[in-house]
């Protein structure tokens, strides 16, 4: 057992060694994603078509890559397969460059399915635990109905909606990543001049 603590000591150690280290890339990264975050949120029809594009370059390299792989190895099993699968990658990249407007309209409606299981996978855990008299079921209770409220504002706008809904919600992540960032830099950069 005190092989154990020893081994989290030194791991700990490492961690807050490598924290104070390098405080400022963390610092400078939060800036950064703070930054990006708050355009995302003032132009979140921008930041929208931006994700759709680069999803559509991830789908059409991966397709291309698929593609170039499944000719190399066109005699292994599954060849059909594997070239219906890349060629659907390099059409479906190309669609969401061609309109990346339509391909947020998917996009939102893949992201509004998710809110509403993740809203409700939320709400059952919560009240597991609920049940078993654990402290921490209201926090959960409270981010699925959350989920369930987002995903009802954005099903009771679209398609309008998916012009900018896709765009807030990263920006909004990128703010409290960012946040964090520079949260856990200044508290290392602290630490660093307390010890």
């Amino acid at each position: 057992m005190s092989t154990n603590n020893a081994d989290l000591d030194k791991l700990r150690s490492s961690v807050t060694r490598s924290l104070h280290a390098h405080w400022r890339l963390f610092l400078a990264e939060g800036i950064v994603l703070l930054i990006l975050g708050l355009l995302a949120i003032i132009v979140p029809q921008i930041a929208t078509i931006a994700v759709a594009v680069f999803i559509g370059w991830i789908l059409l390299v991966s397709g291309a890559v698929g593609l170039l792989a499944t000719f190399r190895m066109r005699t292994a099993p599954g060849f059909w397969w594997s070239l219906i699968s890349a060629i659907l990658g390099i059409v479906a990249g190309i669609l969401l460059f061609r309109s990346p407007v339509s391909g947020a309209l998917s996009l939102t409606v893949i992201l509004t399915v998710f809110l509403v299981v993740e809203g409700i996978v939320s709400i059952l855990f919560a009240l597991e635990h609920k049940r078993e008299l654990s402290g921490r079921w209201g926090a959960m209770l409270f981010s699925g109905l959350v989920d369930l409220f987002l995903a009802a504002i954005i099903i009771d706008g679209l398609p309008g909606t998916a012009a900018w809904a896709i765009g807030l919600l990263i920006g909004v992540n990128l703010v409290f990543g960012g946040v964090a960032l520079i949260a856990m830099a200044l508290h290392a950069r602290d630490s660093a001049k307390a010890g």
